[in-house]
């Protein structure tokens, strides 16, 4: 078994030299290589080593509430004495007051240590934007230092049996009660419906105050506990699932459950967004380090393994051999490409200059490397052979932890027809994609070339637009990584003008121009 090791170095080197951490005002590269290595070693020393166990376990279901796997109590009461919980909320609230791209980088490294209790933990980043957007002073004051402290874990509570990517299906009502509401149906899927880990649990539901559509709906805040006693929020079940054994998929029943309106009635899917957005870059982190930690395995594996001969008759390892090679290279650049994309995504939002391309990325980040995770795992298990298709060297969990990824927080196929739909509706997206790429490039002919193909395709995409989604989003992020990649060779770093060669002779994943 390959101990995991947090990938510091190139989280460092992205963040410096695609992301432009430097141009955020408030950047300090000092503290953030510090506080970056600090949880690095706390993710290595004791999160990473619940990961195989928690996957052998799985979570609990009994009486109607869920235990987490051994160790995963004191490992969060240590995540939260460190001030993790609260890295990005204001220091008012109690938190350190970080931005979202540090965030990120603590973010990856969390995925790739267990992915699991990232999963259980990392929805509060987006519970306390949503509150410090949309909620009222005593909303802020009461919740927020919460969750900074690790007290309570949250939620976010959409899908529905009837309900799951069409939103406006929703059926679990609202109903006023007082100051307060009454939420009555029921919701699945909910990651961290329940645990033991934290004091409390706040759940964001979404439910139906109004009429039919997306317009009927509005955003609750729903405690799991109201005035020391439970509120009338169960969990029914925890799904068996591929993989994430150690992270609860709850299905939660609401049973007149008591709930706080937060932002305005009938705006609930615009507040939720503020959510979901956070929670759809963070996907895309956690394909990157599934791609990583994949990387890893395989490399270390290759490197050791003994099998066949060399040209000169000296005995060989997995490394020596060129398809061996061509594998380990390619679930490389999909790591570092990967990363790359999502961090200058999130540079990009907390700079907060030019939301169009942010909105415009952040879909391209969710798709490419949640599939570059799958993939990469995929050819570690192919790297190493009979014993990837065991669970020896952990790298099949690796697939089977990153398969969600492209279901979940919008199926990878909702995101192509949204890009290629009302993402080219308006200039303003595309045409900041395109300046991007531009600058990315750096007046690499090819990339340059492709570009202009791009824009032809984007021209042409307003006849047949859902039929061509598929591969026009295909394009577009293969466009996007390798400009990145660009960038990264332009650095004059040896391996990455290498690995820069292998990506211009990859093959494009569709055929222009695009069929209707």
């Amino acid at each position: 078994m390959t101990p995991f090791k947090a990938p510091l170095d190139d989280i460092l080197f992205c963040l410096r030299h695609v992301a432009g951490a430097g141009r955020l005002p408030d950047w300090d590269d000092e503290l953030a290589e510090g506080i970056l290595e600090h949880f690095a070693s706390f993710a290595e020393g004791v999160i990473a080593p619940l990961d195989e166990p928690g996957d052998a376990q799985g979570c609990a279901l009994k009486d109607g509430r869920v235990t987490m796997p051994d160790g995963f109590k004191d490992a969060f009461d240590q995540l939260a004495e460190g001030g993790w919980q609260g890295l990005t909320a204001p220091e008012e609230f109690g938190g350190m007051g970080q931005n979202a791209l540090l965030a990120a980088g603590v973010s990856e490294i969390f995925s790739g240590a267990n992915h699991a209790m990232q999963m259980v933990c990392n929805l509060v980043p987006g519970a306390i934007s949503t509150l410090m957007k949309f909620g009222s002073e005593d909303q802020k004051q009461y919740w927020i230092p919460r969750l900074a402290a690790g007290e309570t874990l949250s939620t976010m509570c959409l899908t529905e049996p009837g309900a799951g990517s069409d939103l406006s299906r929703i059926r679990t009502k609202a109903t006023p009660s007082g100051d307060s509401w009454r939420i009555e149906g029921e919701k699945i899927f909910i990651s961290g419906g329940d645990q033991d880990m934290s004091d409390d649990i706040l759940h964001l539901v979404l439910a139906r105050t109004g009429g039919e559509g997306i317009k009927g709906l509005s955003l609750f805040l729903c405690p799991s506990d109201v005035n020391g006693a439970r509120n009338a929020v169960t969990v029914t079940r925890i799904e068996e699932k591929l993989g994430l054994h150690a992270s609860p998929t709850c299905q939660l029943a609401f049973d007149g459950a008591y709930g706080e309106l937060i932002g305005e009635e009938g705006a609930g899917l615009m507040a939720m967004f503020t959510m979901m957005n956070h929670a759809r870059l963070d996907v895309s982190l956690q394909g990157v380090a599934h791609a990583s930690r994949a990387a890893h395995i395989a490399s270390d594996y290759a490197a050791e393994r003994k099998q066949g001969r060399k040209a000169d008759g000296s005995e060989a390892v997995l490394f020596d051999h060129p398809d061996v090679q061509r594998m380990l290279d390619e679930q490389k650049t999909l790591a570092l490409g990967a990363r790359a994309m999502t961090y200058l995504t999130m540079a990009e939002l907390t700079l907060g200059q030019n939301r169009a391309l942010v909105d415009f990325l952040t879909p391209l980040c969710k798709v490419f490397c949640t599939d570059a995770g799958i993939r990469a795992a995929d050819l570690g298990i192919q790297v190493l052979g009979g014993y990837g298709y065991l669970t020896e060297y952990r790298v099949s969990q690796t697939w089977r932890d990153a398969r969600i990824t492209s279901i979940y927080e919008g199926a990878n196929g909702i995101h192509a027809i949204a890009t290629a739909t009302r993402g080219l509706r308006a200039s303003e997206g595309p045409d900041a994609f395109a300046r991007l790429i531009e600058d990315l490039a750096s007046g690499n002919a090819d990339c340059l070339a492709l570009l202009s193909d791009w824009q032809g395709e984007q021209a042409g995409m307003s006849e047949g637009a859902i039929e061509k989604a598929h591969d026009f989003m295909a394009l577009t992020c293969e466009l996007l990584f390798r400009a990145v990649w660009c960038k990264l060779a332009a650095t004059g770093e040896p391996e990455m003008t290498r690995l820069a060669r292998r990506v211009a002779r990859r093959p494009l994943p569709v055929r222009l121009p695009l069929a209707t």
